[in-house]
């Protein structure tokens, strides 16, 4: 079955300009057009294009993208090649993965820390080390806030 730019658009979520622009890089070689010039997309194009998609997310560049793109048509003589290539995205996904990790403890410690601020009704009454995202935040009971009796 062939897909329209439209359709593969739409099954991508990614624009209709966005896979002109792929093919305009040199991304989508592999892609045929019928006679009145249009693309059509077949199954394995769509492979292709997730693959692509996948990659452009893990922060490959279009560049890199394409030489892949490049080395995979020339067919089994670029296996190695290939496979050097993704394993050197994974180290690169697994280092944005720690990255992320990271930014993700802070991020709760923040949570946690102005949890204890709106419990304390102060964020004056509160201590804690952002720099050391795991450890405790303390809320002084002296410095609460009281809440007003209606």
């Amino acid at each position: 079955m062939a897909y329209s730019i439209g359709q593969v658009a739409e099954k991508t979520g990614l624009s209709a300009y966005t896979l002109r622009y792929y093919d305009h890089e040199g991304l989508m070689p592999f892609v045929q057009r019928n006679p009145a010039g249009r693309r059509e997309f077949s199954e394995h194009d769509l492979d292709m294009v997730d693959l692509i998609t996948c990659l452009k997310a893990t922060g490959m560049t279009l560049k890199d993208i394409r030489h892949f793109v490049e080395i995979a048509m020339e067919g089994d003589r670029t296996l190695n090649e290939r496979l050097a290539l993704f394993r050197k995205q994974r180290d690169q996904v697994d280092q944005q993965i720690a990255q992320l990790q990271a930014y993700r403890r802070k991020v709760d410690y923040k949570v946690r820390y102005f949890e204890a601020c709106c419990e304390a009704g102060t964020e004056a009454a509160v201590t804690g080390d952002c720099d050391l995202p795991d450890m405790p935040i303390y809320i002084d009971d002296a410095l609460r806030v009281k809440p007003a009796h209606k």
